[in-house]
């Protein structure tokens, strides 16, 4: 039987580099691996089902799940896993200091079903007792005007949420239209060093080692995802890709830790 030809999107990460520069193989499949800007990514899959295999926003993917008739099938692959402390700004002027002083302020976000920012809602409520409902959300674009969500929300009771398609977190920090804002990338305006806009934990590294020695959390931003048609067809590929992607992630492993030179740029 010939080989079935698939499209692999991925960002870029040292755990898949030789799964894309196809010195790993994945048994039965011609791949096309595609190394991609991440919210590209997002957005051309979820919105059109651009490729066959892509990484996926965890969030986004468990949403489309909860609904039923979902469009992809996942894979326990987690390319990316982080705590989100460090995803929270703040203006340095401002009255926010602490998780506690949100309540009652307007706090920005990308998207509702932004990986980041729902765990960093969940840092906020169930490790510092804030009231999600006391917030008004206000959701737009880190650094440009227009971004939407891209999977249909049901939000909880008591949510206060409104969206600013012609505003960007970024200029809406600046000028203090909002208080606080949640996002996985920083905004431009904290790293061109705006002097009034910082990070709430600037000790972030110190804070998530101890959030997650406490709770054993180690939190997925990003899974990956086959479209459905292609694993009906074909139900084999998700074994055969669990495969490749594990000799992937061993081979960097080994390259990081066998080495008698310094594999990546990190005394």
């Amino acid at each position: 039987m010939p080989n079935i030809p698939l499209t692999l999107a991925f960002s870029h990460y040292d755990h898949l580099t030789e799964l894309m520069n196809g010195r790993v193989t994945v048994e039965g499949v011609d791949l096309t691996p595609l190394n991609m800007q991440i919210e590209e990514i997002f957005f051309r899959m979820i919105t059109y089902r651009d490729f066959d295999v892509s990484e996926i926003s965890m969030a986004k993917f468990s949403s489309l799940a909860s609904q039923g008739d979902s469009p992809f099938v996942g894979l326990p692959v987690f390319p990316s896993r982080v705590p989100r402390h460090s995803s929270i700004y703040i203006r340095k002027d401002g009255a926010v200091k602490q998780p506690l002083d949100l309540k009652g302020k307007r706090v920005g976000i990308p998207e509702w079903a932004q990986t980041a920012a729902v765990y960093s809602r969940g840092l906020l409520q169930h490790e510092y007792g804030v009231d999600l409902t006391s917030i008004q959300w206000v959701q737009a674009g880190v650094d440009q005007p227009g971004r939407q969500e891209k999977v249909k929300l049901k939000l909880p009771p008591g949510i206060n949420y409104t969206p600013a398609p012609d505003k960007s977190l970024s200029g809406m920090l600046v000028s203090g239209e909002i208080d606080a804002a949640l996002s996985a990338h920083a905004p431009t305006c904290f790293e061109e060093g705006h002097p009034n806009v910082v990070l709430m934990f600037p000790d972030y590294l110190e804070v998530e080692q101890a959030y997650v020695k406490k709770t054993g959390i180690f939190p997925i931003m990003h899974g990956v995802a086959i479209k459905r048609e292609i694993f009906e067809r074909h139900p084999w590929v998700a074994g055969n890709l669990m495969v490749a992607f594990e000799e992937a992630k061993r081979r960097s492993i080994r390259r990081v830790l066998n080495n008698t030179s310094s594999a990546v740029p990190i005394p």
